[in-house]
């Protein structure tokens, strides 16, 4: 199983680092794990609608331009649909059982996703209706598919 994290923007946080580089060796044994970053647009305070959105237009751009083609897609957004991690890794397991081989998961940045990212998604997932940190994301999102793999092979992790 390959699985890319392709992200918007550059973790600035040596702890945050440190914790998804933790996260990334303990999935060895269980995936391929890629984190792929695109840099950010440059998003100042009071932007119109039309300023935001082609921000998103440019970032959504990029995010495409590093997705492998028939990839599973996964865009994190507060929209999406909330699981619990016993349903996460169900829902993982599954699309792996139909024969995905990729599985590509997408963390916005701090205007969030553009449409065009969202509607080509095969699933909306939001880890809660809380407004997190795009950095702090990409490192709850590794332990969370860590956790996936440890309940899909029936092993033991604290809780």
């Amino acid at each position: 199983m390959n699985i890319d994290v392709i992200a918007v923007g550059k973790v600035k946080e040596k702890f945050i680092e440190d914790g998804i580089r933790e996260y990334v060796k303990r999935l060895k044994p269980y995936c391929n794990i890629n984190i792929i970053e695109v840099n950010d647009e440059r998003a100042p305070e009071g932007l119109s609608e039309k300023e935001k959105e082609a921000i998103m237009l440019k970032e959504g751009s990029k995010i495409i331009d590093k997705m492998r083609k028939g990839s599973f897609i996964i865009s994190l957004c507060i929209e999406g649909r909330q699981m619990d991690s016993v349903e996460f890794a169900r829902y993982i397991e599954d699309v792996m059982t139909a024969g995905n081989s990729n599985i590509t998961f997408v963390i916005g940045g701090s205007l969030g996703l553009h449409d065009d990212i969202k509607s080509m998604s095969d699933l909306k997932l939001s880890f809660s209706k809380m407004t997190f940190p795009h950095q702090l994301m990409r490192l709850i999102l590794v332990e969370q598919i860590y956790r996936a793999f440890k309940i899909m092979k029936g092993e033991t992790y604290h809780k």
